[in-house]
């Protein structure tokens, strides 16, 4: 009887996360810059919307997605799309889309997907406490942005929920540009350089 030769191919796939992470981190960056009156207009948001909020993060989602990494891909895919959905909702107030668009476009549509994201946000924070807490943190902020843009835009407590969202986006940047850089620095040299934290090990 001949033998069978049997080869087993390993693919690896990197840890995509340092790149969505960046792009999260640069995204809510700049949008927050212009939440906090430091800067005006979208329009040189849109950019890092669609390339760093959304391709970036919608990258990381693929590559997780084979990795079978259900969070993960679920977090950066959902972010992605919110990011491509937001840019297009600039681009229709901006006028690209026609006058007509622009002039019949109701904000509390966009209130109420802010409120849709929120309740995302908020199962996607039970699961981030099994990850690590950067990541667990950061869906906290993310919470708080959702809360304040949901508010402010509905037209509840306009200015204190619009700073609560302001704020909280440059906080979910800072936090971000930790995570992404423990992610590619751990990795890299081997060893724990700049620690995430442990899982809270409550759930599962």
């Amino acid at each position: 009887m001949a033998a069978t030769n049997v080869t087993n191919v390993k693919h690896v796939t990197a840890d995509p996360s340092a790149l969505g992470l960046f792009g999260l981190a640069m995204v809510t960056l700049v949008a927050s810059t212009q939440k906090l009156g430091w800067t005006e207009g979208v329009a040189l948001v849109l950019p890092w919307a669609i390339f760093l909020g959304a391709f970036a993060q919608l990258m990381a989602c693929i590559l997780d997605f084979k990795k079978d990494n259900i969070f993960g891909a679920t977090a950066f895919g959902g972010y992605a799309f919110f990011w491509m959905a937001v840019s297009m909702t600039w681009l229709v107030n901006l006028g690209v889309f026609g006058e007509k668009a622009a002039a019949t476009a109701d904000l509390h549509q966009l209130g109420f997907a802010f409120v849709g994201y929120l309740i995302f946000s908020l199962f996607m924070t039970v699961g981030a406490m099994e990850t690590n807490k950067v990541l667990f943190i950061i869906f906290v902020l993310i919470d708080l942005l959702f809360i304040g843009l949901s508010l402010s835009t509905l037209g509840i407590g306009a200015h204190f929920f619009h700073q609560l969202a302001a704020w909280s986006e440059l906080f979910i940047a800072m936090v971000g540009f930790y995570g992404s850089a423990a992610v590619v620095l751990n990795a890299h040299l081997g060893r724990t350089i700049l620690p995430m934290g442990k899982p809270f090990g409550i759930l599962k």
